[in-house]
């Protein structure tokens, strides 16, 4: 089972979008998969159809209330569900601030979750006993956290919860200052929290082959991870897929219908790329061939500058 965060603490650049449709063209085809949408905005829930109206059972209950996972849990297609959130979440971190071990709670929730173990939480622990026993699950091929727009105690969880982080970027020069405090945090989680976090990719967003500034951001990202190869640090074999996700106003639209570009515009140049991107990361896997291999320049770039 893979376990991937996609974060950024900076906002608008495409998390939400890439976390849902990408687990949507992964379910497609045939992977079990588990989107926890850790935002408390609740925009990954929206997205898969899910009203965030603090009615139902959230993520904020894992949390705060030890909730089991399982009993959150929502299928919403044929392979595909998400553990859905709501604005509750909001108060978490204030709730959570004098819990000792708060950043690993999520971890731990996971660690007993049918979907994780394929043993139902409440059969696993006497004090559950009397709770209802959820439908057992085959263990999911992949976890996708969708994580809010800040480093805090949520976004915490969701690494110390994952294996692999993957960043989507907008290639804007300001987004890459951004990335180097993103890279900094999850080489903290990785010595403090998670020794086995790595930084899996950068998956480049609203992208606009037509503009040289675009071209130039991606080659001096490419450059920056070339050159950090042989280093001790958790982006050290981190690529940027080859994959870019194109601008296409369909995937601005599809949320509001509650559907996944899949969903709603099966036929748009957004449906290609995150179908193209699922095959780059299911290449990784050994599913289909193997990864796309990325011819890295090396030279003096941005992002180094900006870390000065």
């Amino acid at each position: 089972m893979r376990r991937i965060a996609v974060i950024n603490q900076k906002g608008g650049v495409g998390k939400t979008t890439t976390t849902v449709n990408l687990a949507a063209a992964l379910a497609a085809a045939g992977q079990r998969v588990c989107v926890i949408d850790l935002d408390p905005q609740a925009h990954a829930s929206t997205h898969l159809g899910v009203e965030p109206d603090g009615t139902l059972p959230s993520v904020y209950d894992v949390l705060v209330s030890n909730k089991p996972v399982a009993a959150v849990r929502k299928q919403i297609e044929e392979n595909l569900w998400l553990v859905p959130s709501d604005i509750n979440l909001a108060a978490a971190e204030v709730e959570l601030a004098g819990i000792v071990g708060r950043e690993v709670i999520l971890r731990e929730a996971l660690a007993q979750d049918v979907g994780g173990t394929g043993i139902p939480a409440c059969a696993a622990d006497p004090a559950q006993a009397r709770m209802p026993v959820p439908p057992q699950l085959e263990p999911f091929d992949f976890i996708l956290t969708d994580c809010g727009p800040s480093l805090g105690v949520l976004t915490l969880n969701a690494l110390a919860a994952s294996d692999e982080v993957f960043i989507p970027l907008q290639p804007h020069f300001l987004a890459l200052h951004g990335l180097g405090k993103l890279l900094e945090t999850t080489a903290l989680v990785s010595r403090r929290i998670n020794p086995g976090l790595k930084v899996g990719g950068v998956v480049i967003c609203l992208y606009d082959s037509g503009t040289k500034l675009a071209q130039e951001v991606v080659t001096d990202l490419k450059g920056f991870l070339e050159k950090s190869r042989s280093t001790n640090t958790p982006w050290s074999a981190a690529r940027v897929f080859e994959t870019k996700i194109r601008r296409n106003v369909k995937l601005a639209e599809c949320p509001s219908f509650g559907k996944s570009i899949f969903g709603y515009a099966p036929k748009s140049p957004g449906a290609a790329d995150y179908a193209a991107l699922a095959a780059e990361v299911l290449g990784d896997t050994g599913t289909i061939v193997g990864p796309v291999k990325v011819n890295i320049p090396v030279r003096q770039n941005r992002l180094e500058k900006a870390a000065v």
